[in-house]
């Protein structure tokens, strides 16, 4: 997990060339990244509709970086936890092609949750999300959220299903893996990618994708929250 700064703006605008002259292979390969489109039968509209209002259940607000006002309160729904803000892009855990020290400055090679084997997640091919670390603002534990729990990530109109894999900073919210970013048609480049707004995050409380890597599992399990979710609310 990293906090980001203005300071990246001028270094996107350096990317940009550069980017235009990497070759096709830049992608991931040797991983299966999720596919972009819509997964699960719920529709990002029917999610969406249901979160339309908050009931602010943290003390506080959060920033979405550093330099910005803390405006996001976490809201609460039955059987969930929802907050709107950026995505920033999380490249932590195992080191690959795509997410080491060289292409991303604030890389470190852990997550706060770990794989079935006990490595850590691997944020280029595993959709996860970040969570603020438990402070007088808000306990994500206190509040059902769980390593390995279910979120349904939402952005222009795509429903993509991610775990709960790693904690951030205590003040600062929005935040996923470089493959959630990726799924979603988001910029997945752990410096100059992400967005700055748009992205719903609806945390399903009290569940547990087992084991945490698998993908197919975050979204089966997902799907059936998700149905629930609209069930209930």
């Amino acid at each position: 997990m990293r906090t980001r700064t203005l300071t990246l703006a001028a270094a996107a605008g350096a990317a940009l060339l550069a980017t235009a002259a990497l070759p096709a292979t830049a992608s991931p390969s040797g991983t299966k990244a999720p596919a972009s489109a819509q997964e699960g039968s719920v529709s990002a509209a029917s999610l969406l509709a249901k979160v339309t209002s908050c009931s602010q259940i943290s003390n506080g607000k959060y920033k979405t970086d550093d330099e910005t006002s803390a405006t996001i309160p976490v809201c609460g729904k039955n059987g969930a936890v929802f907050w709107k803000a950026d995505m920033d892009i999380d490249c932590d855990g195992q080191v690959t092609g795509k997410c080491n020290g060289t292409t991303d400055p604030w890389f470190q090679d852990d997550t706060a949750f770990h794989q079935s084997d006990g490595k850590p997640l691997r944020a280029d091919s595993l959709p996860y999300v970040v969570v603020p670390s438990s402070s007088s603002i808000w306990n994500y534990t206190s509040a059902g959220i769980k390593g390995g729990g279910v979120v349904a990530v939402i952005y222009n109109n795509k429903v993509e299903y991610a775990v709960v894999g790693d904690t951030g900073p205590t003040k600062i919210i929005g935040e996923a893996s470089y493959a959630t970013a990726q799924a979603l048609g988001i910029d997945p480049g752990p410096e100059t990618g992400g967005t700055d707004s748009g992205v719903t995050y609806i945390l399903f409380k009290n569940s547990q994708v087992s084991p945490i890597e698998s993908h197919s599992a975050a979204v089966s399990l997902g799907d059936s929250l998700a149905k629930q979710f609209l069930q209930n609310n």
